[in-house]
Parts: C-alpha cells; sequence; structure tokens
C-alpha cells in the first residue's frame, strides 16, 4: 500500500536580485532552506537584456537550467556554446572546473527571458570528473495524459508509465513538470525512499492534504513515504516536482565552488586563481556573449550553420 509523504516545511519565494541586473525567487540556497540533499539552490528566474549571468566558474556540482520563455545562450571555455528556447532543459556537470557565461537573449518582442536553475551537489567521488553538458530539446521530453486535465512532461525519471531520456546527470534526478487545467484535478508521483523531494509552484495553487498553497511556494517533504499526491486548488495550475538522491556528506560551499572540507574548498579557489587543476584555460578567457546577444544574431548563426 503506497504512503504519502508528509511536509517537514514550506514557504514563499520572494523575488530578490541576482548576477548582473537579474531577478530571482530563491528557495532551495536561503536561510529559511541553506540545503535539501543533493540540492543546493534552485532559482526561479526572469531575466532580459542587458542583464544576465556573464563569465563565472563552477565547481564540485551539476546545474539544471529549464527554459520557461525567452531564450539563453551559453557559452564556455571549452568552446560550447548554444541557446535554450522555452520547453529545452541543460544539464551540466562542472566537475573538476569550468567557467561560462548565461546571458539572454534579447528578443524582438522585448519580453524577458524566464525560467528555473537547479544546482545539484555531486558525489565526493565525482567532485574532479570532467565537465560535460547535455542539452535536452523541448521535443526529447516525452509528455503523459493519465486523465483529463492532467499533464505530465518528464523531464527526468518516470511518471504515469512515461519514462524519460537517461543518463542526464551523474547525481540520481527526477524532475516532472505538472500542468493541471481545472480545479480538483488529482495526480500522484512516486518516489524512491532514498530522494528528497520537493515542489516549486509556478503559478495556481496546489492543494496537499487539505491545505492550499499558493503561487511561488516551496514544499519539502519529509523521505517517509512512496509518494506525493494532491489536487489543483485553482483552474491552470502549475508546478515542479524535484526528487534527488539524498548524500550522506558535507557541504562546504563557496559561492559556485562546492566540495566537502575546508581544505578541499581551498584547494578548489586556489586552482582558480592560479588557472591550475581544471582550469588551464580560465585566465584571459572571455565569452563572446558577455556584452549580449539578439535574436537575429541567434537566427543569423544559425542559418551560416545550415549553409
Amino acid at each position: 500500500m503506497t504512503k504519502l509523504r508528509s511536509i517537514l516545511k514550506f514557504f514563499t519565494a520572494v523575488e530578490q536580485s541576482e548576477g548582473v541586473g537579474a531577478r530571482v525567487r530563491r528557495t532551495i540556497g536561503t536561510f529559511q532552506q541553506r540545503n535539501f540533499s543533493p540540492f543546493l539552490m534552485l532559482d526561479h528566474f526572469t531575466v532580459g537584456a542587458p542583464a544576465g549571468f556573464p563569465d563565472h566558474p563552477h565547481h564540485g556540482q551539476e546545474t539544471i537550467t529549464y527554459v520557461l520563455s525567452g531564450m539563453i545562450a551559453h557559452e564556455d571555455f571549452t568552446g560550447s556554446s548554444g541557446v535554450l528556447r522555452p520547453g529545452d532543459l541543460q544539464f551540466m556537470t562542472a566537475g573538476k572546473g569550468i567557467v561560462h557565461s548565461e546571458i539572454p537573449v534579447e528578443m524582438e518582442n522585448g519580453e524577458p527571458s524566464v525560467g528555473l536553475q537547479l544546482w545539484v551537489d555531486l558525489p565526493a567521488h565525482l567532485k574532479n570528473c570532467e565537465p560535460r553538458y547535455r542539452d535536452l530539446r523541448a521535443a526529447e521530453t516525452p509528455v503523459a495524459h493519465p486523465h483529463p486535465g492532467l499533464e505530465v512532461r518528464v523531464i527526468s525519471g518516470k511518471s504515469y508509465g512515461v519514462s524519460s531520456a537517461s543518463e542526464l546527470a551523474y547525481t540520481p534526478v527526477n524532475m516532472y513538470h505538472f500542468k493541471l487545467s481545472k480545479k480538483d484535478v488529482d495526480f500522484d508521483q512516486p518516489f524512491a525512499q532514498n530522494f528528497n523531494t520537493f515542489m516549486y509552484i509556478l503559478k495556481g495553487s496546489v492543494k496537499i492534504a487539505g491545505k492550499v498553497y499558493e503561487p511561488y511556494s516551496a514544499i519539502f517533504f519529509n523521505p517517509d513515504g512512496d509518494a506525493i499526491a494532491g489536487q489543483s486548488a485553482s483552474d491552470d495550475t502549475e508546478f515542479v516536482l524535484v526528487g534527488g538522491e539524498i548524500l550522506n556528506q558535507p557541504v562546504v560551499q563557496m559561492g559556485p565552488f562546492v566540495e566537502t572540507s575546508r581544505e578541499r574548498i581551498a584547494a578548489v579557489y586556489n586552482n582558480y586563481q592560479h588557472g591550475v587543476n581544471g582550469f588551464e584555460r580560465a585566465p584571459g578567457w572571455t565569452s563572446s556573449i558577455s556584452n549580449g546577444i539578439t535574436e537575429n544574431e541567434v537566427k543569423s548563426h544559425e542559418n551560416d550553420q545550415k549553409h
């Protein structure tokens, strides 16, 4: 018999400034919820040109970027680059070291780019792996329609018999985007017992165990059951439901560097400062998008590649 998980805590994300001119609603990574293994941070970002997240490093973690509207361009010091459109995701493993830039494309209609970015810890034995990317296009994520009024985008994992692509991240993470078109639509989602799970409400409201949660609520669950279930409490409700394997290891974080001890974090910072042990390409590197990129430039570049 399925046992539903109880709620550990919940709170509403408040908008704040981040990066260069960006606005974010941060849930994980705040004083209200510092870490939630394996998760280190969750930002619901709204960013328009000329704002963005210009050249910056990472170590010892993975990031999952999910674009909801607009476009985000990215480029790193390995020569990797690309553009994420609405519905696209990028799974980036920083490993021993990466320096990259994430910049909103200046849209012709003037709209900002909106999305989610989730930071995920890496197991200690993978902290110094080689960096890698996996771009997941909107068309590559299957969608389940289990009953009227419910749609589930299966980004990573399995929901209502529909399975996602595999090998997206080193740390096991399940991620689902639920859309409920009307009030009182039921949903449920199983999770492994060794996974921490949370929900973030993008729009509308959700009822769980008789309590209603409003937009921008982050709801964290105890690992005391096999599934999460509830109902939509309004028309046109959307939320993400995310789970990840609990890593039983210390978290020592210095900005975008994540390690398991103070000594290790100091060594990583030294590596970055001196351009060694994974950061050899960092000194003097500047991304070509750090000063911005327009929708026309994206289209022009794609046309050049076709020819």
